[in-house]
């Protein structure tokens, strides 16, 4: 039974004509692609103990209880699902991969490394999302891997690429559902280049080698991801949002706009319409950058709002991946990714519940003061009710009773972990 104030709230959204049981079903049927590293610092489990060795990646904080075996990352995503409404899917890096104490190069990785990682998921009824790393490694300690200026480095990270392709793509047949492979990589340049043609050059032949092999799109998607700058790539980065979209528009793949890979006052929402007119469909990373790409916490926000505002008015949900990209290492994991997903997921609900044919009726007559005015009056509308309600049908806690969940979690678990 519905509670007095969700129904209030109903009443309150069918005066504008938006019913509130339809906008609930809908976002159930919405998954977003859960991060893996944000449960280890982007560590992976390679090297155990490793951590990071360059790329321009660099989570922030000690906070206890990170994970340290892929059992414990795993038993650490099955408390954080536990928390947040609906069903979701999780996106793994390649350097996440289980060689049962062999050492086996990237170049050679294949799905056996992930059958733990897929029998998972299948357990759970989630689909699995991949990338390949192209950091934390001894051929990428020169800032280059797939622009590389010595060919047989180049032809590693191809041959990287290429076994990621097939890895993901069989994860998508096994688990029924497609598997975005996302290329993203650190190459740049930390001071002012002469050449920025050359690295440009290779990277389009090295991808393109990358994405020779035709994979049946039942079971993948091929993204690329741009970035503005990074640590150690300040003054130039090879894949800028400009050659990525190029490449993504000339080869018919999807791009990835991440919002912490631009300015850091430059939104993702308005790039959305505009790349969808060339692109089949889009992978966004949330982030939340502060003053430069620093992978916050993503958070129940304007520029949240704004993106799924975009996404939902431009009836583009059917063509975009959603997916986090964060990593906080000083505060508790788990409770990074909740609070990260149901933000994420408030931001779509708040854009589900806008009256857009109302809205796009009104500024199609030209009645641009009654959209600003109806767009001001929705803010006060009781949008928390039906939060609360999607979260008590989905039977996760509802408000901030989820917080001591995880607080007893980090006594009896993380804590335990030195």
């Amino acid at each position: 039974m519905s509670s007095p104030a969700y129904a209030l709230a109903g009443e309150s959204y069918a005066a504008l004509g938006v019913d509130t049981e339809v906008v609930l079903k809908r976002l159930a049927a919405i998954p977003v692609s859960l991060h893996c590293w944000q449960g280890d610092d982007v560590g992976g489990f390679e090297h155990p103990g490793a951590g990071i060795t360059g790329g321009g990646i660099q989570a922030t904080g000690n906070y206890p209880g990170k994970a340290r075996t892929p059992d414990e990352l795993r038993a650490d995503l099955d408390h954080a699902l536990a928390l947040i409404p609906g069903r979701h899917r999780l996106n793994l890096h390649a350097c996440y991969a289980e060689f049962g104490g062999r050492k086996i190069e990237r170049n050679e990785v294949n799905t056996s490394h992930f059958e733990s990682w897929i029998q998972w998921a299948k357990d759970r009824g989630l689909g699995l999302d991949f990338n390949p790393t192209y950091f934390s490694h001894p051929l990428a300690n020169d800032g280059a891997t797939l622009t590389h200026r010595d060919p047989g480095v180049r032809q590693f990270w191809i041959d990287h690429g290429k076994a990621c392709r097939r890895i993901g793509a069989e994860m998508g047949r096994r688990l029924g559902s497609p598997t975005v492979t996302n290329v993203w990589i650190p190459d740049g340049s930390k001071d002012l280049p002469v050449d920025r043609k050359g690295p440009r050059a290779r990277l389009e032949a090295s991808l393109d080698a990358v994405f020779a092999e035709k994979l049946d799109p039942r079971h993948h998607r091929d993204a690329v991801e741009c970035k503005l700058f990074g640590i150690g790539s300040e003054s130039y980065v090879a894949g800028s949002h400009e050659f990525y979209l190029g490449y993504a528009v000339s080869r018919k793949i999807l791009v990835c706009l991440d919002a912490g890979h631009f300015h850091p006052t430059e939104g993702i929402a308005d790039k959305i319409s505009s790349t969808l007119q060339f692109v089949p469909e889009i992978l966004l990373h949330f982030s939340r950058g502060v003053r430069w790409d620093s992978d916050h916490v993503v958070l129940f926000d304007d520029p949240t709002r704004a993106i799924m505002e975009e996404i939902v008015r431009g009836e583009f949900l059917a063509r975009t991946h959603i997916g986090l990209d964060f990593f906080d290492a000083s505060i508790n994991r788990v409770a990074a990714w909740v609070v990260g997903v149901r933000g994420t997921l408030k931001s779509l609900l708040w854009a589900l519940l806008e009256p857009s044919a109302q809205l796009r009726a009104l500024e199609e007559a030209g009645d641009y003061t009654s959209r600003l005015a109806l767009l001001e009056e929705l803010k006060s509308l009781p949008f928390g009710a039906v939060w609360d309600e999607h979260c008590r049908r989905a039977n996760v806690p509802v408000g901030p009773a989820w917080l001591p969940v995880v607080k007893a979690y980090e006594k009896t678990v993380l804590a335990q972990r030195t």
